[in-house]
């Protein structure tokens, strides 16, 4: 057996189509995926196959002909675009002699190179090593040695043994660690749940324009890039939105064909941000002339993570890079905001947006302006403690004069136990008044 050779930069690309028709705009993005990992493709080597070929997935023929490409070009490293079992991989790598990589394995390494973040990082180590654990046998000629040594002969323990049981080691180590940055998470989601503060969650296919759209609405300074994968790490960020009340925009990792489900189920406490989000803000490329299909590809990791049944509100981005079309709202036969036409990079469209954001928003929310008497002092407080409170205006008489916002169950429940509703403004003429006194 060889030794595996180090990662190289010339990459040759394996594009196989399985009884269906060739798919150009898949193999474009696989392109794009071998481009954002640092590689250089110097060749494509494409065929079609009824079944996968059980030694090497492309066949004995095709498989001679990458060895001749790879020598041809002396690339470093094959890329596959599909999913290949540890024995092809293990058995093309002794045929091309160079390393061999399929879709996964590109992905986890694009994921390592980007993750910043604590949990990030313990989230693609843990998907990378769940992916090697299956790839131990054989790979390296070091496997077969057995430990030596006075005391330490016979039997003994391989070094493959040995590799498996650090592995699960530390996987299970990385596993306690992501619990408990996970309950961490937790207490943030449910201190926003008790503040009452909606949470507006943003997903989409990768490069569609998340984190510059994320740019534009919170002023953040998210990485951003015309890549795909350029970030990985969900940012929280509280913004306000015109009528006044405040929400939690969330970015998190884009979604794409074929997403490992090593990866789903890493990153399944960084997307339960999105399961638990009150809004979903499903940004599509309009340019992309297979937006439909993405955005099929983004509601069916949606659906994998339960959360399927999330409003959502579609964010058509980019149309400044299409003809004669203008920012506007689309809305359905009940007057609903469901489409929004923008373009985050020029800044079009997005009052709009906004606009929509409040009306999805605060379709569940309750706004009052309220006038408190001095004797309402635990009322008050229990308004100010819930963070409901956007103006409050002391009075002559030790009363305020509040503008509040409520969840509509929280605000029912207020009516049942508190009587707030006794304490209605009827027009906005006193809050209006004593503002304009406290101006002067």
């Amino acid at each position: 057996m060889f030794e595996r050779p180090r990662g190289g930069e010339r990459a040759v690309l394996v594009h196989l189509n399985l009884n269906t028709a060739f798919e150009e705009e898949s193999l474009e993005e696989f392109r794009e995926l071998v481009i954002s990992s640092g590689a250089e493709p110097v060749a494509t080597v494409t065929g079609s196959r009824a079944v996968p070929h059980p030694k090497y997935f492309v066949g004995t023929g095709k498989a001679e002909e990458i060895r001749d490409v790879v020598k041809q070009n002396e690339a470093d490293v094959v890329l596959f675009d599909h999913d290949l079992t540890p024995v092809q991989e293990r058995n093309l790598e002794a045929l091309l002699e160079c390393q061999v990589l399929d879709r996964t394995g590109l992905i986890l390494d694009i994921f390592a190179q980007r993750a910043r973040s604590h949990e990030g990082q313990l989230q693609v180590e843990l998907a990378q090593l769940r992916h090697l654990s299956t790839r131990l046998v054989r790979g390296w000629t070091h496997l077969e040695r057995q430990k030596g040594g006075i005391g330490l002969r016979g039997p003994g323990e391989t070094q493959l043994e040995t590799d498996r049981r650090l592995i699960g080691h530390r996987i299970r180590t990385l596993k306690q660690r992501l619990e408990k940055v996970q309950r961490q998470r937790e207490q943030g989601r449910k201190a926003r749940k008790k503040a009452d503060v909606p949470t507006v969650s943003l997903v989409g296919y990768t490069n569609a324009g998340k984190s510059t759209l994320f740019n534009k609405l919170t002023q953040a300074e998210v990485y951003a890039a015309d890549q795909l994968f350029a970030t990985l790490d969900p940012t929280l960020r509280r913004i306000k939105l015109p009528a006044g009340f405040p929400v939690v925009l969330a970015d998190t990792v884009g979604f794409i064909r074929a997403l490992p489900h090593d990866l789903v189920a890493a990153f399944r406490s960084t997307l339960k941000e999105t399961q638990d989000a009150d809004l979903l803000l499903h940004v599509v490329d309009a340019s992309s002339e297979d937006r439909d299909s993405n955005m099929q590809q983004v509601n069916s990791v949606l659906n994998e993570i339960d959360a399927e049944d999330s409003p959502q509100l579609l964010v058509f981005n980019k149309i400044d890079l299409l003809d004669e079309v203008e920012p506007r709202i689309d809305r359905d036969e009940n007057g609903v905001a469901i489409r929004v036409w923008v373009s985050a990079l020029t800044g079009a469209g997005m009052d709009l947006l906004y606009q929509a954001l409040a009306e999805r928003v605060s379709s569940d929310m309750i706004h009052q302006q309220l006038c408190l008497p001095a004797s309402a002092g635990k009322l008050h407080a229990r308004l100010f403690a819930a963070g409901s409170v956007h103006q409050d205006q002391v009075q002559e008489n030790g009363g305020w004069l509040m503008d509040v916002s409520l969840k509509r169950a929280d605000w029912d429940s207020l009516v049942k136990y508190e009587a707030i509703d006794q304490y209605i403004v009827d027009d906005h003429a006193p809050l209006q008044l004593a503002a304009e006194a406290q101006a002067q």
